[in-house]
């Protein structure tokens, strides 16, 4: 089975897929800069456990990284672990994807597995929405060109800048109030967080279509997208396992016989 990881700044993703391209696992940790290979490899074990899996089922792994501080510790814990080499997705490794950016080097590790995935399952053009840290939207065209993208402030950073910025508003935990319009402080917060965040989705999707002059499939994903999606008015199809997915893809293109 293989495992794949992607680090995120916030978050870590930890994924299992069979041989037949199934999702068997999906868990998310905290992002630790502090912690040891030695403790990143306990998380797994347990997460494994957990899941009623054991170590031995895992003979392949692949990660994805926008941390690279975290990366060369996560890469050793599963090497102890499991006694596998990682493949990491970065220069070398083949993802199909043709990146018509201005510079590819710069496209984040995350989302061109998005891409990868999203081109693989749904129809194009594709708009593919990352809702973490930052909120990332990227663009594939007709042609599964990957053509570039957004990037917004994710909408935890902005609740925590918020808080931190003012005397009297508190952390919320998000959640969609009943009403959009909040009769107190706290519902007033998760009103405004939620529905600029699903409004700024709508009118984005909105503006690329007009550019690109047709119309796109939206696909998101992300810790925060399964929140937001649903107050939408545009139709987006929420995949929260398209990061895994991706990397399963990738490892199939890259694995040696």
């Amino acid at each position: 089975m293989l495992l794949a990881i992607d680090i995120g700044n916030t978050n870590i993703v930890f994924g299992c897929v069979n041989e037949n391209d199934e999702v068997m696992l999906f868990e998310r940790i905290s992002t630790n800069h502090s912690a040891t290979a030695a403790e990143y490899a306990v998380l797994m074990r347990n997460i494994l456990l957990m899941n009623d899996f054991s170590i031995s089922d895992i003979d392949a792994a692949i990660m994805s990284s926008v941390v690279p501080s975290v990366t060369a510790t996560v890469r050793m814990a599963v090497r102890k672990l499991f006694e596998v080499d990682v493949m990491v997705v970065g220069p070398g490794v083949k993802t199909g994807l043709n990146i018509l950016i201005d510079n590819p080097a710069q496209l984040g590790s995350d989302q061109a597995v998005d891409a990868v995935a999203a081109i693989s399952q749904y129809p194009v053009p594709l708009i593919i929405i990352d809702m973490g840290t930052a909120t990332t939207v990227s663009v594939v065209d007709k042609n599964k060109n990957y053509r570039g993208g957004l990037i917004m402030t994710g909408m935890g950073v902005a609740a925590d800048a918020l808080v931190a910025r003012t005397a009297q508003l508190p952390k919320i935990n998000f959640e969609a109030p009943e009403n959009i319009i909040g009769t107190n402080t706290v519902d007033c917060l998760k009103s405004g967080l939620l529905y600029s965040n699903a409004s700024a989705l709508d009118g984005i999707i909105e503006r690329i279509e007009e550019e690109l002059g047709s119309s796109c499939t939206a696909v998101a994903t992300g810790g925060l997208s399964e929140l937001v999606v649903p107050l939408c008015k545009r139709r987006i199809i929420h995949d929260g396992d398209l990061l895994i997915k991706g990397l399963a893809i990738i490892y199939k293109k890259n694995r040696r016989n």
